[in-house]
């Protein structure tokens, strides 16, 4: 493997990385200044387009394109979100760059809000990272305290003010128009779309939603160029139009059961295999892998016999996962029992399901029901036809939710029973060998203490 030198992460391990002197001391807001003075912001909008980036929330959407989407003659005010509440399983590269390099997300958050005409940018932030929260709110003050924030930045006629805002972590904040909803004061229901936050956002206004880790690549792209950030990455494939390529370096979340659990950074692209071999140091306890989430549990699972596969935005679902997500990889040993597995995903997102649509509402808490049943020693064949209908007709793809949360919780349901059947099965006959074969429908399992 190729060296490749960490951009992203580049003041990990620096002492004081945190603060104002030490990102100016690595050419920070330079770039910032530099486009206030000398470019449009339709020509910012331009250079991320040029660059190929593609949101790191979890969708890949060219930001670029995103930020086009707003009305070119709106009076404003035009509003920027910054999603910071990465409530996905597994994931925590947002909360490294918030805590340990957040001058580098401010920046990134005022060449995009330069960018998209945004006068005010909201971070939405989760409670459990009060650490982050402090991190963050020190370095707007130092921004501010240095001219780069406020009425007028340098006399450029530019303004712009910027918040953090703390969520109660809820999964589906996760959601653009559910943040929306939340920042607003209200339960956090993603809207029916259309009208899209860039016609219709925060306040009715129009507005961008972005992540984290995409403002820190707004700022490289700013400091290193266009050209810089194309030659990382997997390129566009020529045969197919609909492919914008992975461009770019990727934080990735590395957990479970592996050696050397952590966040790295390397080029998109990078298959499971060595992201878990070079960097993680390989399965832990000296165990055989059994399983991977390739990027967050919603995502879905990857098998040993398909971690030669490429993780960019393309790579997992070549392999019938849902895609990339947060890039977020938890490895899962031979001792592991998927259908324990498969419980406790179930378990999340009946939890997390806001309930707003009856096919995500019912589905989830179903789905969990029928795998307690089967926990239980009381499963049937049949639960699996069951829970794999569930699976592929709940979600917004099928068309039946508003918002995406119900897909991710049917992918690691199709995921789990379509690649380990015969775990399942087998599971399901040893413990109800008298009942396994029973296809009429069943008593719901009483659980103790339930109410």
């Amino acid at each position: 493997m190729p060296p490749f030198e960490p951009v992203l992460l580049e003041a990990v391990g620096t002492p004081e990385s945190h603060t104002l002197e030490s990102y100016r001391s690595r050419g920070g807001y330079a770039p910032f200044e530099t486009l206030l003075a000398e470019k449009q912001p339709t020509e910012v909008i331009e250079l991320v387009k040029s660059a190929g980036l593609r949101g790191r929330g979890g969708a890949g959407f060219p930001t670029g394109v995103k930020w086009g989407f707003l009305p070119k003659d709106h009076p404003g005010p035009i509003y920027l979100c910054v999603n910071a509440d990465e409530s996905e399983p597994g994931t925590f590269n947002n909360r490294i760059l918030m805590e340990d390099d957040p001058h580098q997300v401010i920046e990134g958050t005022m060449i995009s809000s330069y960018a998209t005409r945004a006068t005010t940018a909201y971070i939405y932030l989760r409670y459990e990272y009060p650490h982050a929260w402090d991190r963050l709110q020190a370095a707007i003050d130092e921004a501010s305290a240095a001219g780069l924030l406020g009425d007028n930045i340098k006399g450029s006629g530019f303004s712009l003010n910027i918040y953090l805002h703390r969520g109660a972590a809820a999964y589906i904040c996760g959601e653009e128009t559910g943040l929306i909803e939340s920042i607003e004061g209200k339960r956090a229901w993603p809207r029916i779309k259309p009208p899209f936050p860039a016609i219709e956002g925060v306040f009715r206004k129009p507005t961008v939603v972005n992540n984290i880790e995409t403002m820190a690549c707004v700022a490289q792209i700013a400091r290193r160029g266009p050209d810089w950030f194309r030659s990382i990455g997997v390129p566009a494939d020529p045969e197919n139009p609909r492919d914008p390529g992975s461009y770019g370096p990727k934080l990735y979340c590395l957990s479970g059961h592996v050696e050397k659990p952590g966040c790295y950074e390397a080029p998109l692209g990078i298959t499971l295999r060595e992201l878990i071999n070079d960097y993680g140091g390989g399965v832990w306890k000296g165990r055989k892998a059994k399983a991977a989430i390739p990027g967050g549990i919603s995502m879905g699972l990857m098998t040993e016999a398909e971690f030669d596969t490429p993780l960019d935005f393309k790579g997992p679902g070549t392999v019938g996962c849902m895609g990339l997500g947060t890039a977020a990889v938890v490895v899962i040993d031979e001792t592991v029992s998927i259908v324990d597995f498969l419980h406790n995903s179930c378990r999340f997102f009946a939890h997390e399901s806001c309930g707003q649509c009856t096919p995500c509402r019912e589905g989830t808490s179903w789905n969990l029901r029928i795998l307690e049943r089967i926990r239980a020693g009381k499963g049937r064949l049949k639960d699996l036809e069951i829970l794999l209908e569930n699976g592929n007709t709940m979600g917004m793809m099928p068309g039946s939710t508003i918002c995406g949360l119900a897909d991710g919780a049917a992918w690691p349901i199709k995921n789990a029973i379509n690649k380990f059947r015969d775990e399942f099965e087998d599971y399901i006959k040893r413990t109800n060998p008298e009942g396994w074969m029973v296809t009429d429908p069943v008593p719901a399992l009483q659980i103790v203490g339930a109410h």
